[in-house]
């Protein structure tokens, strides 16, 4: 079993920045591909990004060159800067982690204001 922690939402005008964080514990050595999903009031959840094991890396359209994900796996962390944020950036955050089966952070909120 892998249990994942999300940290690091919260208020942030636009234009601003701010950094997720997720904590992994548990069997972690069997995780290759981790990333961040996200999910606004009325919509599905969407892949924001995705970072495999030895660090390939995939964005959705709608964040490239404004988020950044990276992962420390010597302290089984995941991270997402997100620089230049917009009001459509809006929505609960979820930390994810795949090995034979698909792993969930409960998820943190990140609200861009106007």
């Amino acid at each position: 079993q892998v249990q994942l922690v999300e940290s690091g939402g919260g208020f942030v005008q636009a234009g601003g920045s701010l950094r997720l964080s997720c904590a992994a514990s548990g069997r972690t050595v069997s995780l290759n591909s981790m990333g961040w999903f996200r999910q606004a009031p009325g919509k599905q959840r969407e892949s924001v990004a995705t970072i495999t094991a030895d660090g390939m890396t995939t964005y959705a359209d709608s964040v490239k060159g404004r988020f950044t994900i990276s992962r420390d796996n010597a302290k089984n962390m995941l991270y997402l800067q997100g620089n230049s944020l917009k009001v459509e950036d809006t929505a609960v955050y979820y930390c994810w982690g795949h090995s034979v089966r698909d792993y969930w952070g409960q998820g943190t909120q990140v609200t861009v204001s106007s």
